[in-house]
Parts: C-alpha cells; structure tokens; sequence
C-alpha cells in the first residue's frame, strides 16, 4: 500500500467564532488575538497591536471597523470582538505603523485606544487556568442565569461557567493569558447585571485592604512602595475601594514578609489587611439588601400620596376641589400624579428597564420584561389619557397608581428575597466565623529560643509557625501540638461532643476551641489547605452545582415569558374583539369608560402576576439550605445532583473492615502447629508484616511486641520505633499479594503470611488439625492469618475486628426506609457471613478483590437499581466512583475525598441514614417548591386574565396582581427556609422509620 501524505494541522475557533482551517502545527498562534502568524512571517517582523475600541453595539459595527482596518495596506488580518471591545491587528510595520490603524478606526465613527504590548510578559508566564469566583446581583430567574452562563461561555479564554442563582455567586474557569478577570466582569455587567471578582486559585495573588489612603498622593506612594519590594511582580493601588491588588513570587516573598514590608517601608503610615473573600462576600449581602431597601422606601414614599390622591381624596370634598381645579388644561390632581408616578416608574424603575434592555439584547427574556412592559402599558395609557383629556375634555380614567404600586410591591418582594436568600448562606457564614480573626504568633531566635509574642491576623500565617493557643480561644489553623496539653472542643468539625485530650505531636484542627490548658502548636497546613476551608470549598461548590432536576426549570423559564406575553395578547384581543361585538354587557366596562381600557387592565394583570422567579429559585434555594444543614450535622454534599441520586437509592453496600468494623483490629489468639517458639514465631512475622500498611498487619505487629516487650522495658523514655529497628529481622524481596497477603525473604528462607489462596498458590499444605482450628475461628467472625516459614505451615492468628455500636441499628434502619443493605468485603466467606450475621445483613459478597468490588456495583446496576457505596474513601476508591452515589465515612481530617459524592466527617455508620434521610427530604420540598410555583402560576394568570369575571363579578386589578408576584418567589426562599429546621434520626427512633 503506498504511503500517504499526511498534513499536521489543526482547527482552532477565532473570537467571531469562524473556524481557523489548514493551521500548521509548527505555526505560531497569538493565543490572545485569535490570530494565526506563521513562522515565516515572525521572521519578517510582523507586528501585532491591540486596540481598545468604544461605541460598537451590534455585529454590523464591529464588521465596520474589520472592513476598515483590512482596507489599508500591509494589514494581515483583524479581528473585532464585541464583548470585550478589543481590536486585534496584525500588520507590516514598514507598511503602517500604530497610529494609522487607530485612526482608520476612528475614520469609521468609532473611539479607538492602543493598548501598549504586553505579550512579552504574558508569553514569559506558564499557560495556566484559574478558577475564579465572582458576585453576580440582580439576577431574578433562571432565565437570568441562563444568559449569563451562555455570555461567560463564549467569551474566549473561558473554559467553563457555572452561576448559582441563590448564593448570587458565578464560579469561572478561564485562562488568565487570554481573558482578565476584569473582562469577565465587564461581560456580565453588560448583560445588565452588577458583578464584581470575589477571589481565585492563584496562589500568588493577593488582596489587601488599606487604612491610610486619604488622597490619590497616598495611592501613588503605596504603589511605589509595594513595586519595590522583593519579589512584587505587579500591583494595582484601588483608591476609591482602599484595596491593593499584589502579585507577587510566592517563593521569593512571603505573604506576612509582604505585608511586614509595606507596613516598614511606609514607617506605620499604612496598615494593611488580607482582605477575606467570604467576609467580602458578605459585605455584598448587606450592601444588596441596603440598596434595594433604599429603592422600596423611596418608591414607598412617592407611592402611598398617589393611593391617597386616587383613592381616599375623592371622599374629601375639600381635597376634591383642589385636585380637581384646572392648571391650564389639565388637573392639578392628574399633574400630580404624573409628575411623582414618572420618578417611581423612571428613576426607581430605572433598574427594571437596563435590565430588560440588556436581557433583550441578548436574545433572552426574563422577569424584567415583564415588569416593565406591564408598568409601562399603565403609565403610557395614563399619560396619554391626560393629553387627551386637555385637548379633547372627554376624560377616562387614569392608571398612574397601577404602575407605581407595581413596582413598589416587586421592591418589596425584591427586598424579603434578598433577606431570604441571605439566610440560606448562614451555614457558610458560621463556618467562616469558626476561624479565628487573629493569632498569637511565637517569635524565635536562630537558636530556637522563645523571644516574644506577636499578634497577626489569622491569614497571615505560615506552615511551620508556631501558634500559641490559650484556653478558651480557637485553634488558627491545622496544625501538631509542640508544647502543652489541654483537651480540644472538636464538635464544630467533626460533630462529637466530648472534648479530646492533646498532648504534644496531637493533631488539631483549626477552628476547634481550646478548652483548658495552653497549647504551643506547628502550623502544618494554612490557607485553603486546612480541613475547615475544605469543608467550606466543598459546601460552596456543592451550591454553585445544578441538580438535573433544575433542567425543567431552565426549560420552563427559556419559554417562559415569550407564552406570557402571548396569553397577555390572547386576553387584551379577546376582551377586546368581544367588547366591539357586545358579547358581554356594556355595564362591565362602565368603570373604565371603554373596552379598550378594561381589556388593557386584564392584559396587564396577566403580564404582571406571572412569576418565572419561583421555578428558578425551587431547586437551588432548597439544595443551598440542605447543604448547609447537612455541614452542620457533618455530612458534606457535593452538590444538588448528588443529593438527587441519593435521594431514590435502591441498595447501600458497606464495606466490612473500617466500616461496620471499628476498624481496630485486634489479634486475639496465636497458635503454632510445629516445634518453632512462639516468641521466634511472632519475630518471623512482625518482621514480615513491618512493610505492610494493612491494618491487620498493624494489629499483628502490635500482639507482637505487647508479647516481647510489655513490662520488660528498661527505661519509659526509649522510644518504640528504636526498639522496633533493633528487634525486628531484614526482610528482603517483600511483596504484597492484593486481597491474599504478603511474602518476603528473612534470613534467606521465604516468608508467607496471609490467607488459604496465598498458601495453596505456593504449594503450602494446611494440616487438618489447623483446618478445623481455622474454621471455628472463622465461625465465629474472626479472620484467620496463616503463617508458612521456609515452604512449611509454621502456625496461624485468629485476629477479630469489633462491629461498631451502630451497625447493627443501623442496617435494620435502612431496611425500614425501603433500603436493601450489602456487605461487601475480601474476607473468606465464613467470616464474611458470621460478622453479616451478627449485624444483620442478608446479601453478603465475600472473597472479592479490590478490582472486583466496583464489578459488583455494576451487576446490581444492570437492572435499573441506584447504588451507594459506603467506604474509607480511600481504599475504595474504584468502587466510590462506580457506585451511584459514593459516601466516604469517617474521613476525619481527610476530607477531600475526590471519589465519593458524600463526605461523612464522623465515623459514624449513623450519617449514612441522615445522608438519605436528608435527601429524601430535600427533594419532596422541591416537589413541593414546583408544585406551589407551577400552582401559582396555573391558577393566577386565568384569575388575572377574567376567567372569574363573568361568573363572580371578581377580577384583580394589575397592582394586587404585582402583589401576587412579588410574593410567590419569597413564598419559595422560604418554604426553602423550612429545611433549617431538619433534624437527623435518632438510634432510638430509626426504627420507626417507615417506607414512604
């Protein structure tokens, strides 16, 4: 077959979305442009420039400025983005220079800026991803996530968007060499949206917040102070907010030796503070809440002396005659309305059309719309209405206070929502609070020597400071107790009440309480490796995530207000039409005059009382409380789809060692089938089982030295692993067999210690006497080790692991809940089937390997069934993922498990009930959420569109129908609120759980 040629290229997408065909590999890209530059033309000294470019709108503006670039000579290529207003040029520097390019720009109506090179420094930076976090206000539906989701995903450089509609946060994966943060930013506000960056993974950024900066002379001084620093990279002085953005080399300059510096260099004059972005974030709750307060108090305010004039004045005879003497052609009452109606509809409201506006613009629709095209329908016919009364004298009634009191009550409800949407995030907020604010930090000497105390905040800290922590305040980070003992309050973090005895190389948990004595503690892990920020990493991540579940309600809302719009048509033109033809009595439309105004008042109400918020916030408010509670009871959700698969799980399979098990195994018999010493035996096989990490191996090497050694020590102050290193024999060629054991060489003779299939593979024979001994062991749900020395049988150990407390209760639980338990373990199968016994499980898999575990997942998935799989996390990894839903119990300080979709901080069999438990009761308040929304929205529009009207005489005016709407979407955040109120299952009443 003759060889084909093959051509090395590649399709890359430039801004505008055009594919990038024939793109050699050995071509350079100007990954920042979109712009292909092939190596011969780098070499001719082809010259790149961007542009800032203002005043595009549309796509036929950024054609215009593409075609005007491209018309001049010794231009390459160009290319326009909209989103970010940049213009990207390639061109022939003997041909052009900048400032032509520029000016071609502005020839064809637009503002053009060159932005100076820095494609020098980005091309020196490793290609990297950041995840950032921004805070996203004045979304409404999730109509409103869905646009912001579909603009951040088309932005180049942007990896991936996820937008959580209840914690108002935005989480983006994004190339930092490509889009800026502050680009992002921009994208999102011009959604009509406010957003600003909350933080990001980068490690060698930091934000500080400045007390001093009292004039622009300040912020200069900072800077210059801050650049010549060692280590700085960059830094971006703030004045109006008093924060400075620093980047700096994480391994030429520590953070505390950074702020130190700055502090120094500016003799006190500045104090610096590491800005946390919870607290940050925070402060943006209260900031919202605080602006849409001052909104609804003044709409409020202008609002109620309307209601009084329309309503309570025509029963005053002396405020009717001054409302309705005339000033010139029109009313005073009329102009009074109008002038304060047109503050509340345009200034306050002012919010509700840029909104409305932008969402338009992009091709989406949301609540926005309909506020403003129902406000603006009432105020244009009122306004229009008095006109025409001037000129005419024929006068109607007029609607001014319809549009006033609309947006007055979505304030309202705008505002109880905001308050809602903040307590959802309490769970966080505490978990921030755990840390303290402040440490007291032991100061050294090169010698070691304690010289001073100093006191730092708490981000500031460093691995391998030393932290001295008094009784009654917290632990600041994670750490090992140098000095000191004391008893440690961990019930925060892990949930057990009584509090653990520390003494020196205890571990401690940041944010724990320190309770009696004073404790010196090494600082091991800080920052976002501790385990409370990991915990708070994976609560917030699990809120930022979608359960599929919410896909209908992206569905709904995508539809949503366009059918809206149209059923508000359908009811103006039906009533309408009617009216003309007399299909119903003339004195229905005797309040308003005329068909057309009783039609419109129908048609508004419909538009108005329609709420796309309530689906959009029945998912994410309910999943937000959930996982917080389930934080607080130490059971960590990965997020709403995780929640969703446990909540209809078919079978939970535990595995035995560590999970039913205590974990703490125990060699309770040893016994020698030949002339060798025990002593001599237990020697052999401590020595082999020194380089094992199985459990049973530390047991077996525990039994062996509490025999050689208890009592006979010479003095208290040698140390284990000394006595360990000089005991123990060398054992060489070790092995461990997966699931069978392990074998080595001691003193030149192999060693095998492990189970029946180990021996049996090597041609070892079990004598009967052994055999039977083996089998009782194993009956009564001991695991037997077998021992063979220099290919003979030498002996064996009956070693026992004690189910925990709970198992047992635990598993008749689950059955009452509808739940089939499975124990799952590598152990033979007698011993496998007396520990299933004494606990209570009836399908039990034994003699599985640690491959073959996720296998038997699978075959219980085949037919339909969800599975769960309860395991350490670690071990078990391959099965955690198989499994339908995987929960890692007790983790402890290794929280982080990638695998499992629940982490069960305590190792407490009793989280795996309150994981399930919580689920089920989080979805049936989701179904109820959709219920209550799609109820609301299936009864009011009919209501609202007079299908009443003909048989009760009953209709809703547009402002009572704002009413409505404003209150539907706080009805939802709060029934969302009644999940706080959960409460785990007791051991005492899981029993009386019953299938539901």
């Amino acid at each position: 077959m003759a060889p084909q040629h093959v051509q090395l290229a590649s399709f890359r997408r430039d801004p505008d979305g055009d594919e990038l065909e024939d793109v050699r590999l050995l071509d350079s890209y100007d990954e920042e442009a979109g712009l292909r530059v092939s190596s011969e033309s780098a070499d001719l000294g082809v010259r790149k420039v961007q542009l800032k470019v203002t005043g595009m709108t549309c796509s036929a503006c950024t054609n215009s400025v593409e075609s005007a670039v491209k018309a001049l000579d010794g231009v390459l290529s160009a290319s326009v983005s909209l989103l970010q207003h940049r213009a990207y040029v390639v061109f022939d520097p003997l041909l052009r220079k900048d400032e032509d390019i520029r000016e071609a720009i502005e020839d064809a109506g637009f503002d053009a800026e060159i932005i100076p090179d820095t494609s020098k420094t980005q091309k020196s930076k490793l290609q990297k991803t950041l995840t950032g976090q921004f805070r996203i206000t004045g979304m409404t539906c999730a109509a409103c996530v869905n646009s912001v989701e579909g603009i951040l995903t088309k932005l180049p450089g942007v990896k991936r968007a996820v937008i959580a509609l209840a914690t108002s946060q935005g989480e983006v994966e994004y190339d930092p060499t490509i889009v800026s943060k502050d680009e992002i930013v921009n994208s999102i506000e011009d959604a009509g949206f406010e957003a600003s960056f909350l933080q990001s993974n980068e490690q060698d950024k930091v934000l500080l917040h400045v007390t001093g900066l009292c004039t622009m002379l300040d912020a200069q001084l900072l800077e210059g102070i801050i650049v010549n620093l060692k280590g700085v990279k960059g830094v971006d002085v703030n004045f109006a907010l008093s924060e400075a953005e620093v980047v700096f080399d994480p391994e030429a300059v520590g953070l505390r030796d950074l702020v130190d510096g700055i502090e120094r260099e500016s003799t006190g004059r500045f104090q610096l503070r590491v800005q946390n972005p919870y607290i940050r974030a925070a402060s943006s709750d209260a900031q919202e809440a605080s602006k849409m307060l001052r909104l609804l108090l003044s709409s409020l305010f202008l609002t109620i002396p309307v209601f009084f004039i329309q309503m309570v004045c025509p029963k005053i005879h002396l405020l009717t005659s001054f409302l309705t003497a005339q000033c010139g052609p029109f009313l005073i009452g009329d102009l009074l309305k109008w002038f304060l109606v047109t503050i509340v509809q345009f200034v306050i409201g002012k919010r509700f059309y840029i909104a409305a506006y932008r969402a338009l613009r992009h091709g989406s629709t949301n609540m926005d719309v309909l506020v403003v095209l129902g406000t603006t329908a009432a105020y244009m016919y009122s306004a229009a209405s008095v006109v025409y009364a001037a000129y005419t004298g024929y006068r109607t009634p007029v609607y001014f206070e319809t549009s006033a009191m609309i947006i007055t009550f979505v304030l309202f409800g705008k505002y109880l929502e905001v308050l809602a949407k903040g307590r959802t995030s309490e769970a966080i907020k505490k978990l921030v609070e755990l840390v303290p604010a402040t440490a007291l930090l032991v100061v050294k000497d090169s010698e070691g020597k304690h010289i001073m105390e100093r006191e730092i905040d708490a981000l500031l800290i460093q691995p391998g400071d030393t932290l001295k922590v008094i009784p009654g305040t917290k632990v600041p980070a994670d750490g090992v107790v140098v000095w000191g003992t004391s008893h440690v309050d961990e019930s925060m973090v892990t949930g057990e009440s009584i509090p653990v005895p520390k003494e020196v190389s205890s571990v401690v948990i940041g944010g724990t309480m320190n309770l009696h004595g004073v404790l010196h503690v090494k600082a091991t892990k800080v920052g976002s490796d501790t385990v409370l920020s990991q915990i708070i990493s994976l609560v917030e991540t699990a809120q930022l995530s979608k359960a599929p579940i919410q896909k209908f309600a992206d569905y709904v809302a995508s539809i949503f207000v366009p059918i809206v719009i149209s059923m508000s048509l359908l009811t103006f033109f039906g009533w309408f039409i009617c009216g003309v033809f007399g299909a119903y009595p003339q004195a229905w439309v005797s309040e308003s005059k005329n068909c057309f105004v009783f039609s419109l008042m129908f048609s508004i109400s419909v538009v108005v009382i329609a709420c796309p918020c309530a689906l959009g916030l029945a998912t994410p408010t309910a999943v937000m409380v959930a996982t917080g509670v389930g934080a607080s009871h130490g059971v960590l959700v990965k997020g709403g789809d995780a929640l969703e698969r446990a909540e209809s799980v078919d079978y939970v399979i535990f595995d035995k060692t560590g999970t039913l098990t205590q974990g703490k195994a125990v060699v309770t018999v040893a016994k020698i089938f030949s002339g060798m010493d025990l002593g001599d035996f237990l020697t052999i096989v401590a020595s082999a089982e020194a380089s094992s990490e199985h459990p049973l191996a530390k047991a077996i090497m525990e039994y062996a030295f509490h025999y050689h050694f208890n009592g006979k020590l010479e003095s208290t102050a040698q140390k284990k692993e000394e006595i360990m290193a000089g005991w123990l024999l060398e054992a060489t060629d070790f092995s461990a067999v997966p699931g069978k054991g392990v074998q080595c060489a001691i003193n030149g003779k192999i060693v095998l210690v492990g189970n029946r299939s180990l021996l049996s593979e090597n041609g070892i024979r079990i004598p009967q006497e052994a055999e039977v001994f083996l089998v009782n062991l194993e009956e009564s749900a001991k695991t037997g080790i077998l021992v063979a020395y220099d290919g003979a049988f030498v002996g064996l150990l009956g070693i026992t692991d004690p189910l925990k407390r709970e198992a047992a209760v635990v598993v008749e639980g689950l059955k009452k809940m509808g739940v089939k338990p499975v124990m799952l373990t590598g152990d033979n199968w007698r011993t496998a089937r007396a520990v299933a016994k004494e606990v209570g499980v009836e399908d039990v898999r034994a003699e599985v390997m640690p491959a073959g575990k996720a296998d038997v997942i699978r075959s219980l998935q085949k037919g339909g069934s969800k599975v769960a799989m309860v395991g350490d996390g670690i071990n078990d990894s391959p099965a955690l993922a198989a499994a339908d839903v995987g929960m890692a119990i007790g983790a402890g300080t290794d929280i982080a498990v990638e695998a499992a979709d629940y982490v069960l901080v305590r190792n407490n069999l009793e989280d795996v009930i309150t994981a399930i438990d919580l689920s089920r009761k989080t979805f049936n308040r989701i179904r109820w959420n959709y219920f209550f929304a799609m109820a609301y929205n299936v009864v009011a529009i009919p209501v609202a569109a007079g299908v009443l009207f003909p048989f009760t005489g009953l209709r809703m005016p547009p402002w009572l129908a704002g009413a409505c709407m404003a209150f539907s979407s706080v009805s939802v955040v709060c029934s969302s609120l009644l999940l706080r109120r959960y409460r785990k299952p007791r051991l005492t009443t899981i029993l009386q759980i019953t299938v539901e």
